[in-house]
């Protein structure tokens, strides 16, 4: 039925996807597929697989989270091994019209991490020409690669932590030389992460010279590309940003984690870390956060919705803006919904209002 047919936005929802971030995927459609009026909406779920493969047609988002170690089956579910009757149907990632096969109104992608937030899935929807919630192609694979979002926001003259960048063949070349000098630059700790990845996968916190290699194993097993940066004894923040060419940004968040810093076990998987919304900041911190929010947000060429996320340096009260991310997590526990909701915008407006950026910014594109 198109959306003539029905009167209804009919909205293609993509999830799982070949990254890391697949599981935080799943969980993260979950909550916009919910959020999505029934009256309104008519909803595409289309999944794509950790080989690649596209799931369409049947319940693709019940089939990936059956085989995720990450996703809580709720009462009803198929357990892990039960495949559903009407059972979704995989084909290769080419067949991008076969998922979309039909009217669709606008696509809502919800690939966290490399192909789905780097400018991939999002070039392949500019070639098909769909309307697409979330930044271009250009914002989308600058701001995933933390070394160019970085090099970006230096240049815009926004504040950062000391870092650089360590190719994976030069540490596999002489890993002492490239330790010599991380201890000469920074000192101990630093934090060692890839370049390309969200949701904190692949970071470690080095104390001393003697973790750097376990540190740099994990990094460059994801990446060919390895940040280091220097510690910064700090709270950490976030601003969620919403908007096209005319950005506003949220109330302040914390996040309290239960380990030394946000990892991937701290946000999904142990119990203990905390979000303080709105945070307890004096009025002008949390203008001046809500500034370089959406300044980052502008740099990056941006589009849709971002998070930023900050250091306030205890001490100095300085603030550095750590990273952005251009399609933040959207489970019930992250901080972008989260965010919105304290600033004054539940959860069903907030994706209502993401569809219609992305309308809008179609049609910018069109004129």
């Amino acid at each position: 039925m198109s959306s003539q047919d029905s009167g209804k936005v009919r909205v293609a929802v993509l999830f799982g996807g070949q990254s890391a971030e697949h599981d935080v995927s799943l969980r993260s459609a979950q909550t916009v597929m919910g959020a999505l009026d029934p009256d309104r909406y008519e909803v595409v779920p289309i999944g794509v697989t950790r080989d690649g493969r596209w799931l369409t047609g049947g319940d693709p988002h019940r089939q990936l989270a059956a085989a995720s170690p990450l996703f809580a089956l709720g009462a009803g579910e198929h357990p892990a091994g039960d495949v559903p009757p009407d059972a979704a149907v995989a084909t290769d990632s080419g067949a991008l019209a076969a998922g979309l096969d039909g009217e669709v109104d606008v696509v809502f992608p919800v690939l966290h991490g490399p192909m789905g937030e780097d400018g991939t899935i999002q070039g392949m929807l500019e070639l098909a020409r769909l309307p697409y919630v979330g930044s271009g192609v250009l914002g989308s694979a600058v701001a995933m690669d933390k070394a160019m979002a970085k090099t970006v926001l230096a240049q815009a003259g926004l504040p950062q932590a000391p870092w650089r960048l360590v190719a994976r063949k030069d540490w596999e070349r002489d890993p002492n030389l490239v330790t010599e000098w991380i201890g000469g630059l920074f000192g101990f700790p630093c934090f060692v992460k890839p370049a390309n990845m969200g949701s904190s996968v692949g970071v470690v916190k080095v104390h001393n010279a003697g973790e750097l290699p376990a540190a740099m194993a994990t990094a460059v097993a994801f990446d060919r590309r390895v940040i280091v940066e220097q510690a910064v004894d700090a709270r950490e923040l976030e601003v969620a940003v919403l908007g096209n060419d005319e950005p506003v940004a949220s109330v302040a968040g914390e996040v309290v984690p239960v380990g030394e810093f946000y990892s991937y076990e701290a946000k999904y998987v142990d119990e203990g870390s905390r979000l303080i919304i709105p945070a307890d900041l004096e009025g002008k911190t949390l203008v001046y956060l809500q500034e370089l929010a959406i300044d980052s947000f502008r740099a990056l060429d941006l589009a849709g919705l971002a998070r930023a996320d900050f250091f306030l340096e205890r001490g100095t009260d300085h603030i550095y803006v750590n990273e952005v991310n251009t399609l933040p997590g959207f489970t019930s526990i992250s901080m972008f919904p989260l965010l919105w909701e304290a600033t004054g915008v539940p959860l069903p407006e907030l994706v209502d209002r993401l569809i219609g950026l992305a309308l809008e910014r179609a049609a910018a594109r069109r004129r």
